[in-house]
C-alpha cells in the first residue's frame, strides 16, 4: 500500500482486495498506522491508537481471508472511531477535559457490530468538545487540519473523523450527527456522509448531546462505502446499487432558509450540482415550505435545553475547563422554560406530518449542505462573535434534517469543500443510498 492508494482507494475497494487476495489485512492495516505516525497531523487527527487491538484483528481477518471465511466486503478494512464511541478499557473523553481519564468498560454496540464484522478498530479521532459545534475547533484537546485550506476548520463535531478519511488515515470514518456533525465535516473535506434515521442505530455507549437527535453515521469516500458500513452495523446485506440510474427521478429543491446568507462558492457549486443531476436525467422543480421554515424557528427552544440538560450537573462542576463559546451554548438552554419546551416539540411533530406531506411526490428534496466555506481557525480563536454567526450559519441547513426526522445524505460537488444534500423520509436509507449512488456517478462526470 502506497500513501496515495490510502487516500483514494474506498473502503468497499479494499475489500474487494482483500477478497481476490491482492491486500493483506496485515499490512494494510500497519500502513495506516505508518500512515498516521509519519503524518505531520496525526496527533491532531486521532485522539489516541487502538495499535495492539487493531494488529490483532488484522492477523484474524488475514486468517479468515486465507480460509474463505471472509465476514463480508469491509472484513479487514481499517475503520477510524469518534473519540465519543466507547471502546474497552481505552478511553473515551468526548474532546472535552471534564471527561479526561473516562475509560469504559465495553465497546459501544455499533463497535461491537463492525468488530463481528470484521473491521479493524484503529483508534479513536478527535472531535468537537462534547460534539457541540459544527466548526470542528476545539483548543481543548486538538483542532484536526481541513484537507483544502491548512488555516481552516474542518468542520464538526466528526472533525478528526473526516481528516482520517481525507488524509488517507483510516478507509471509513464512523462519526456522529445531532445537529450536521457528519455532513458538515464530510463536505468540507470532499467526502461522502450519511446522517441516518433517529432511532435507526443503537446509542448504547455512545456519549450522547441530545438523544432524542443523536444519530450515528459514516463518513466515507463513496456511497457504496456508506450503504456496506450501514449494512454492517445491522448485520445485513447491503442495498443493491447496481444500475441505479436518475431518469425520471423527482428532486425538489428546498428554497427559503437554506439559501439566507449563502456565500458565492456553495451557491455556485449547488447549482453546478442541480445542472449536472438535470442532464442525467432528474426532474427538478422548487419550492419553499413553512413547514421547513417553522421547524427551523423551533430549533433553539429544543435544541438548547436537550444539550444543557444531558451535560448541565458535569459541566457546571468546573466550567472553566469547558471553551467559553461551547458553555455559552450550552447555558442558553437555561432560557427556556417547560412549558415552552413540550409546546416546541408538539408543534414540530405537526411540522414533521406537513413536510412528509408536502415532499411525498419527490424521491429526494435537494440543498447546499452547508451555506459557508470552512472558516479561519485563528479568526475563530480571537472573534466570539465570528465564532457564534459561523456556528450558527454553518449548522443551519443541516440541521433541518435532524429538526425534520429524516435521513440524509451528502455528496462532494466537484467544488473543493461544497457539498450538496440529498434528504429522504425516515428510516428510507437504502432508497437514498441508491439515489445517491446514481447521484455520485453524474457528479463525477466532466
Amino acid at each position: 500500500m502506497t500513501p496515495d492508494s490510502l487516500k483514494t482507494l474506498s473502503a468497499s475497494d479494499m475489500g474487494r482486495g482483500i477478497d481476490n487476495g491482492e491486500l493483506c489485512p496485515v499490512e494494510l492495516t500497519e500502513a495506516c498506522l505508518a500512515a498516521i505516525d509519519d503524518h505531520p497531523d496525526g496527533k491532531r487527527v486521532y485522539a489516541r491508537l487502538t495499535r495492539q487491538r487493531a494488529l490483532d484483528e488484522a492477523m484474524a481477518a488475514r486468517d479468515r481471508a486465507r480460509f474463505g471465511l471472509r465476514r463480508g466486503l469491509l472484513d479487514g478494512v481499517p475503520l477510524s472511531w469518534k473519540d465519543l464511541f466507547d471502546t474497552a478499557n481505552v478511553a473515551t473523553e468526548g474532546g472535552s477535559a471534564l471527561l479526561l481519564g473516562r475509560i469504559p468498560a465495553r465497546d459501544a454496540e455499533v463497535l461491537q457490530r463492525l468488530t463481528h464484522a470484521g473491521t479493524i478498530c484503529l483508534g479513536k479521532t478527535h472531535q468537537t468538545e462534547f460534539a457541540y459545534s459544527g466548526l470542528g475547533l476545539n483548543p481543548v484537546t486538538a483542532t484536526p487540519p481541513c484537507i483544502n485550506d491548512p488555516d481552516a476548520v474542518p468542520g464538526g463535531s466528526s472533525s478528526g473523523a473526516a481528516a482520517s478519511v481525507a488524509f488517507g488515515l483510516a478507509a471509513l470514518a464512523i462519526g456522529s450527527d445531532t445537529g450536521g456533525s457528519v455532513r458538515i465535516p464530510a463536505a468540507w473535506n470532499d467526502l461522502v456522509g450519511l446522517k441516518t434515521t433517529a432511532g435507526r442505530l443503537p446509542l448504547e455507549g455512545v456519549l450522547p448531546l441530545a438523544p432524542k437527535f443523536d444519530t450515528i453515521g459514516p463518513l466515507a469516500r463513496s456511497v457504496e462505502d456508506c450503504a456496506e458500513v450501514l449494512a454492517a452495523m445491522e448485520a445485513r446485506p447491503a442495498p443493491d446499487l447496481r444500475g441505479a440510474a436518475l431518469a425520471g427521478r423527482r428532486f425538489l429543491v428546498l428554497e427559503g432558509a437554506p439559501f439566507e446568507d449563502i456565500r458565492e462558492a456553495p451557491a455556485r457549486g449547488f447549482e453546478q450540482a442541480v445542472d449536472r443531476l438535470a442532464a442525467a436525467g432528474a426532474q427538478i422543480s422548487r419550492a419553499k415550505l413553512a413547514s421547513v421554515e417553522d421547524a427551523l424557528a423551533l430549533s433553539p427552544i429544543i435544541y438548547t435545553p436537550e444539550c444543557y440538560a444531558q451535560w448541565r450537573d458535569l459541566i457546571e462542576t468546573a466550567p472553566e475547563l469547558v471553551f467559553a463559546p461551547i458553555l455559552e451554548r450550552f447555558r442558553s438552554g437555561r432560557d427556556h422554560g417547560a412549558a415552552d419546551y413540550v409546546a416546541a416539540w408538539q408543534a414540530l411533530e405537526r411540522h414533521r406530518a406537513a413536510y412528509l406531506a408536502q415532499t411525498a411526490g419527490f424521491d429526494a428534496v435537494l440543498l447546499p449542505t452547508a451555506p459557508n466555506m470552512p472558516p479561519d481557525a485563528a479568526r475563530l480563536m480571537e472573534d466570539h462573535a465570528y465564532f457564534t454567526t459561523e456556528n450558527l450559519l454553518t449548522l443551519r441547513n443541516t440541521r433541518i434534517g435532524n429538526m425534520l426526522g429524516l435521513c440524509v445524505l451528502t455528496l462532494p460537488t466537484g467544488l473543493p469543500s461544497v457539498g450538496i444534500s440529498l434528504m429522504a423520509p425516515p428510516m428510507a436509507e437504502d432508497h437514498l443510498l441508491r439515489i445517491g449512488a446514481a447521484a455520485e456517478t453524474a457528479l463525477a462526470t466532466d
